[in-house]
């Protein structure tokens, strides 16, 4: 494909609350064994894009290890490969990135050795399949300055948590509104964008010498009039998943069969690291229900319409209703967990009630104690 890709996943979410204190939004764990960043790379790799740079800011320790290697999404060609920039000091620059345009300001070089004629720019909180050289055609044809690509969120999510655009009859952008007190339509981008890469130089750097630092509202918007800014409609899955509640409604659609079917039995496929782990265990006495468990569960209790993702351990006569546990959790005996996320690494002691009351969804913290004396 003629097009470098860049994906944005270095910012923190605050509607995350504390699942956001230990690792980036796009590290977030996804569906058992996958994490956010995953469905952007693997629709990068599904689309030829070779050359992809990630640029990783706040808490970016789980997130660049999971990045070690590009060998998991066919990015380690002799052309081409996975790049992953953090903020650097330099004699001319000692700040973190100061928003999503100086991001890709302060590493330009990147976009200036490049050789393809155009750029796809991705956040990495999105969960979707998609073909980025169908956008790039549909740029080319509409002879585009800027595609955004965008969703209809109609009783899905809160428009207003996006950016809320309003098209044409021919698809031009004519009104580009992020974050608004109250959203007017629910046609919202999705973070993904299409430029050519010579005028995305440009206007990077006029953009940072007027000491302006977000490429959506000062660029997109800012020359929304005066550049053709382009809608492609995306019509099949997506969603954000920087909000506790979207990440939980997010995760809760995959036990979903259609949903499954089109991320894990459709082509293109979904990649992901892969950890050697043995197949979960299920011991006399368990009873699972509409749930996924990753590999190296142990089940010894009851788990109904819920996510368990790796190295799990359910004690006796634990009872798991509708929560999400994530990796590595140790659950005593005679534990009740409904309506909650129950927090990496945590131990939860035995004959202990957790419940995410009023339709509110409850995250568990605990400190883990496994190893204590």
């Amino acid at each position: 494909m003629r097009a470098v890709g860049i994906v944005l996943a270095g910012g923190n979410s605050s509607r995350m609350k504390e699942l956001s204190n230990k690792r980036a939004v796009a590290a977030m764990p996804i569906a058992g064994g996958y994490r956010s960043i995953d469905f952007v790379l693997s629709s990068m790799s599904n689309s030829h894009i070779q050359k992809v740079a990630v640029f990783t800011q706040y808490n970016a320790k789980s997130l660049n290890e999971h990045l070690n290697s590009s060998k998991w999404w066919d990015f380690g060609r002799k052309q081409g490969g996975l790049y992953v920039f953090t903020p650097t000091t330099t004699p001319k620059n000692s700040y973190w990135y100061r928003g999503t345009a100086d991001a890709i300001a302060q590493n330009l070089d990147f976009l200036k050795n490049s050789h393809e004629p155009y750029v796809v720019i991705a956040s990495g909180d999105g969960i979707y399949k998609l073909d980025y050289s169908k956008v790039l055609e549909y740029h080319i044809a509409k002879k585009a300055d800027f595609t955004v690509v965008t969703a209809d969120v109609l009783g899905r999510d809160d428009p207003s948590r996006f950016g809320v655009v309003r098209t044409d009859a021919d698809g031009r952008i004519i009104d580009f509104e992020e974050k608004p007190i109250s959203a007017d339509g629910s046609q919202v981008s999705t973070g993904i964008y299409v430029v050519r890469r010579r005028q995305l130089i440009e206007l990077i750097e006029k953009a940072v010498e007027e000491e302006r630092y977000d490429l959506v509202k000062d660029i997109i918007i800012r020359y929304k009039g005066v550049k053709r800014v382009y809608a492609y409609p995306l019509d099949t899955y997506w969603s954000n998943i920087s909000s506790v509640d979207s990440y939980f409604r997010t995760n809760m659609d995959f036990l979903k069969a259609d949903v499954r079917n089109y991320f894990f039995k459709e082509y293109p496929d979904v990649y992901s690291k892969v950890e050697d782990l043995p197949p979960a265990k299920y011991n006399s006495g368990s009873f699972v229900k509409n749930s996924l468990v990753s590999s190296g569960c142990i089940i010894n209790g009851n788990v109904d319409g819920s996510i368990l993702f790796k190295k799990v351990y359910v004690g006796n006569n634990c009872s798991i209703k509708n929560s999400i546990i994530l990796n590595d959790v140790y659950i005593g005996d005679n534990t009740h967990i409904e309506n909650c996320i129950v927090e990496s690494r945590d131990t939860i002691r035995a004959n202990t009630n957790y419940v995410g009351e009023d339709g509110k969804i409850r995250i568990v913290v605990e400190k883990n104690e496994r190893y204590a004396l």
